[in-house]
């Protein structure tokens, strides 16, 4: 990505860490007019700190198997030093406590991952 400009901070998108094709498609039929999805399975495909900083927020799987989500909060918080609100869909108790140590911001279950995203992107619509 270029440098990022007023126009690009304004566009509505937000970033889905998962490799689960359902979740990725049934969030893509819901998607609320004018937003748009960055699905990805690692922080480097989204690109660099600024192009992640370019999203209003991210939803990450937390049970996925293909990535480490814990990995991924950290390097956020840690190594990048991001704020962008991480909310997670699914996991068990022991991995929400590990992604809460993590910093991550808000824990759902899976099957909410249609309403949480449309009840954040109506959040994050300014």
């Amino acid at each position: 990505m270029s440098t990022p400009t007023i126009a690009t901070r304004l566009q509505r998108r937000f970033v889905l860490m998962a490799s689960d094709a359902a979740l990725v498609a049934a969030l893509e039929s819901a998607l609320p007019e004018g937003w748009s999805m960055t699905h990805a399975t690692a922080l480097d495909d989204i690109g660099s700190f600024a192009d992640i900083l370019q999203h209003r927020f991210l939803l990450l799987a937390l049970d996925d198997a293909a990535f480490d989500p814990l990995e991924t909060v950290t390097t956020l918080r840690a190594e990048l030093a991001l704020n962008i609100p991480v909310l997670t869909l699914g996991g068990d108790r022991e991995q929400r406590d590990a992604a809460r140590l993590a910093r991550a911001d808000r824990f759902f279950e899976r099957d909410e991952a249609v309403a949480v995203m449309r009840r954040f992107c109506e959040q994050y619509a300014w």
